[in-house]
Parts: C-alpha cells; structure tokens; sequence
C-alpha cells in the first residue's frame, strides 16, 4: 500500500493536480487483539487528471502488485472520468455574473471534488461547476452560510439572463 500511495502516477497538467491513490477503508482481523488476519481489505481510489487513462491506472497497479508477488483479487468500478470543458460562451457569462454579483474575478478551478458533471460532460456539453465555498464538505457539522446561497442565487439568475436574453 505505500508503494501505490508514494508513486508517482503523473505530473498532472495546467488544469488538474496529479493523479493520487487514495485509501477510503481498510478493514482486517477478527477484532481479537491476539489473532493475526489471514487477510486484509483495502478500498481505494484514484483522484486522476486527463494525464492518464483508467486503463492505465489499473494496467500499473496490476504491474506493481504482480511485481511484490502478492496473492490478491481487484473488484475494480469505475465512477467517472475527469473532464474539461474548454472556454465558451457557458463559460464566459458565467465569469460575467459572478463578477457583476460578487465584484470578484474568478479563477479556474478543477479542485471542486466530484459531481454529476462527469455524467454530463461526455454528451458533448459545457459543463461547469458553480456552488458555495466548500470549507466544511463532508466534515461534521457541514454547512454553508445563509447569505452565501443567497449570492449563489442571484447569479444563477444573472447567468439565465445573459443566456436567454442575451
């Protein structure tokens, strides 16, 4: 395991961080302190860029697992790839209304975390991800501030206004 958490798996690029191996859960043993398991259960995933391919993820971990010579089954599912959507017209009102609403010109960012857009963004369509700041996701006592969706809400409607109305 640390072997696939220290290597080195890509250099990510200009839009994406490079790929990591993450460990979500290990489970072993029977709860007994004076048993040593037979086995161990690892769940894992790969934060990935467009660098790299999820065939390739995989065709490497089999590689480094086989190399150790370890006995071991992979149940491999696959949640999404990694997408991009190039500069447009979606893009560039979206920049406009937040600057209008916000006074803040915004940065690019690919460091959102995951969402349904990996669904979408396949069919070919511009796919952006706009919502409050994530400070607290998943955390305990996760929330957002009230006058954060009120904000978030006027610019959605601004969006809608420069679309439709032009």
């Amino acid at each position: 395991l640390a072997l696939l958490v220290a290597r080195t798996w890509d250099e990510g690029n200009r839009d994406f961080p490079p790929t990591t191996f993450q460990i979500s859960n290990i489970h072993a043993g029977t709860g007994a302190s004076n048993v040593i398991p037979g086995s161990v259960e690892v769940v894992f995933n790969f934060r990935y860029s467009t660098e790299v391919t999820a065939d390739e993820l995989r065709t490497a971990v089999h590689e480094l697992l086989d190399g150790e010579a370890l006995d071991y089954q992979i149940e491999w599912t696959h949640s999404g790839e990694p997408f991009l959507t190039p500069g447009g017209r979606l893009l560039e009102v979206t920049r406009e209304a937040i600057r209008q609403v916000t006074g803040i010109d915004t940065t690019l960012s690919t460091g959102g975390g995951t969402s349904d857009g990996r669904f979408i963004a396949p069919t070919g369509a511009q796919v952006l991800e706009l919502g409050p700041l994530n400070a607290t996701i998943h955390k305990v006592d996760e929330c957002v501030r009230l006058e954060d969706l009120e904000r978030l809400a006027e610019i959605y409607l601004e969006i809608m206004r420069r679309l439709l109305l032009g």
